[in-house]
C-alpha cells in the first residue's frame, strides 16, 4: 500500500512546539537542511561510527510479524530496515510531528503494507495497546525534560505484559573520554535538553518504572546507552 499522505494523527496539534521551532529548525524542519542530514554517512559521522552497532541493538529486538511503534523518524535506512524485518505479516507505526520528516519516511516506506506513517506527538499518540516493541531512537536528548517524562510515560503506558520499549540515546562519557569534553560544548550549542541524559538514568523519568524490568549497556566508553524496559507479566497499563 502507498501512502500518498500522512495520516494525521487528532492527538497532535497542528503547530509545531515552540522548542522544536526555535532550536531545530536548522535539522528537521528546514527542507534543504533535511535532505542534507538525511543520508546513512551523516548517522555514521554523528555517531563517531558507532551507527552500526546500535542500529544492530535496535533490529536484534525485531522479529518477522512483530508490531513496532518508532516513536520519531530517524535518517538514513534504519526506517526501511525495520520494516523488513518485521516482514509483511508484522506492522511498523512510525510518527512524527514534523511534516518534512513524515515526507521522508513516506519515501522510504512507500509500497509497504506494513508500515503506517502517522502525524503525532510522541507523548500522545495511542496504539492500540499490542505493541510487541516501542522504539525511541535518539529522541530524548533533544526535548525538554517534562517531554521527556511524558514521552517515556506513554511509551510504557502503551505495553502489553510482555511487551518491550527499547530506548538508544546518548549517556555521560567515562571522565577521561575526549568525546565527552567534545560533546559538552555541542550541547551548549545546538543541543539544550541533553544534559538530563548524563544526570538522570532513563528509568528515572518513568513514573511506573516498578512495573518494568529494566536493562542498561553503555557503549563507546559511556557515550551511548542501550536501554531496555519489559513490563512484568503481573502488571497492567494504568
Amino acid at each position: 500500500m502507498t501512502h500518498n499522505h500522512p495520516k494525521l494523527s487528532g492527538e497532535c496539534a497542528a503547530e509545531l512546539p515552540s522548542y522544536l521551532k526555535e532550536v531545530y529548525d536548522w535539522a528537521y524542519i528546514n527542507p534543504r537542511h533535511a535532505a542534507w542530514l538525511d543520508h546513512d554517512w551523516v548517522v555514521r559521522v554523528l555517531l563517531f561510527a558507532h551507527d552500526q552497532c546500535l542500529i544492530g541493538a535496535l533490529l536484534q529486538q525485531l522479529q518477522p510479524g512483530m508490531k513496532v511503534w518508532l516513536v520519531a523518524h530517524v535518517y538514513g535506512s534504519l526506517v526501511r530496515r525495520m520494516a523488513d524485518r518485521i516482514g509483511a505479516e508484522g506492522r511498523l507505526d512510525l510518527t512524527d510531528i514534523t511534516p518534512v520528516q513524515l515526507e521522508h519516511a513516506q519515501l522510504k516506506l512507500e509500497g509497504l503494507s506494513q508500515a503506517r506513517v502517522l502525524r503525532a506527538d510522541a507523548a500522545l499518540h495511542a496504539g492500540s495497546g499490542d505493541y510487541q516493541l516501542i522504539a525511541s531512537f535518539f529522541l530524548l536528548h533533544e526535548v525538554p525534560d517534562d517531554l521527556k517524562r511524558r514521552i517515556v510515560d506513554n511509551m510504557l503506558r502503551q505495553l502489553p505484559p510482555g511487551g518491550r520499549a527499547l530506548f538508544v540515546d546518548y549517556h555521560r562519557p567515562a571522565w577521561w573520554h575526549p568525546v565527552g569534553w567534545l560533546l559538552r560544548g555541542v550541547n551548549r550549542w545546538l543541543e539544550p535538553f541533553a544534559a538530563t541524559m548524563w544526570r538522570h538514568e532513563i528509568r528515572e523519568l518513568a513514573a511506573q518504572a516498578q512495573d518494568f524490568v529494566w536493562s542498561k549497556r553503555t557503549r563507546f566508553g559511556g557515550v551511548y546507552q542501550v536501554v531496555l524496559a519489559e513490563r512484568k507479566s503481573g502488571s497492567r497499563a494504568p
